[in-house]
């Protein structure tokens, strides 16, 4: 049975793996978004308290 011969398969299982540990992540990496995040403030804002109209 030539499915269970390894040797064509289990080539192609390790350059795959190898594209996708070394190519991929500098891809990745590389990947730069368009806006920057504002930093938010540290102070807490004032609450005050509620008062009802009952």
């Amino acid at each position: 049975m030539p499915q269970l011969n390894p040797a064509p398969w289990f080539t192609i299982l390790v350059f795959s793996w190898a594209i996708f540990l070394t190519i991929l992540p500098l891809k990745v990496g590389a990947h730069t978004f368009p806006n920057e995040p504002t930093l938010q403030s540290t102070d807490t804002p004032k609450t005050e308290s509620w008062t009802w109209p009952w």
